[in-house]
């Protein structure tokens, strides 16, 4: 990946966090940093049969949903994550379906192990509350520069069907009833940056859980990488859980998803008789 211009904007700009800082030391820090995604497209077999030129414009054309850009705000124990809606690139347009398939405004509380995300399917609001994602982070040694910031590795394997609870695909519903009756369980690796000078727990997306903020994680073919950040700015976060939505948990709400999915492709095979 390029080097990204990694901006610093702080009032209290933090070189290390002391081995003895207390609570007290952190219980009124905040901050805001933001995120860019880079998502690979994999056009499997069908691609092979493009052009270079075809290739490019399909792209192009999916730009909005290859490359986003999100905001995390946060204190010692929330956080807020929030996508930048951009207009589409092509159209000029908001990208109306793909935001059925992709996370909405995401709520964490650190010391409640509380998750509520807000998720609209097909006109109706849902609220998601549920647990934050276990993750067994295995720490490294490995060291590197993101900006400013001297970061860490961690790693970890995730069920991939926990990362991915907002998406929907045919192909996840077969390999799903392929595997209902085996031990086996999908996983992914991931790949996480953090920092110490910045001591929060949060993260991006489902990710938290390590001894500073996570700035840059890797999971399949996509990356988010923190690309701007502000610590303790002048004027006062707030940060407040969403309210409004059905309230449903992650698994209840795939099961609605699917089902109405299903109710769709049955209704268009009925049409075509």
């Amino acid at each position: 990946m390029k080097t990204l211009l990694f901006k610093i904007s702080t009032v209290l700009f933090l070189f290390l966090l002391p081995s003895n800082a207390s609570k007290e030391n952190t219980k009124d820090f905040q901050g805001k940093a933001t995120y860019i995604s880079k998502t690979k497209m994999d056009l499997g077999n069908w691609g092979a049969r493009l052009s270079e030129l075809e290739k490019k414009q399909m792209q192009n054309r999916m730009k909005n949903r290859l490359e986003k850009t999100y905001i995390l705000t946060f204190n010692a124990q929330e956080s807020f994550f929030k996508e930048e809606e951009k207009l589409d690139a092509v159209s000029g347009a908001t990208d109306s379906w793909g935001k059925y398939f992709t996370p909405g405004d995401q709520y964490k509380n650190v010391k409640e192990d509380t998750q509520i995300q807000t998720q609209e399917f097909y006109g109706k609001a849902f609220l998601v509350k549920d647990k934050l994602q276990p993750i067994e982070w295995e720490l490294g040694s490995e060291t590197k520069q993101i900006g400013d910031f001297l970061c860490y590795k961690a790693t970890s394997y995730i069920p991939t069907d926990e990362l991915t609870w907002v998406e929907f695909s045919w192909a996840k519903i077969a390999a799903k009833e392929k595997q209902e009756n085996k031990d086996e369980v999908e996983v992914t690796l991931v790949e996480a940056w953090y920092s110490l000078q910045i001591p929060v727990s949060h993260g991006p997306l489902e990710y938290w859980g390590l001894p500073g903020l996570i700035l840059e994680v890797s999971a399949g073919n996509s990356t988010l990488l923190c690309t701007e950040i502000a610590l303790n700015p002048k004027d006062k976060i707030v940060i407040e859980a969403p309210k409004k939505g059905e309230v449903v948990t992650k698994s209840e709400y795939q099961v609605i998803v699917t089902n109405k999915m299903k109710e769709f492709r049955d209704n268009r095979s009925g049409r075509g008789r």
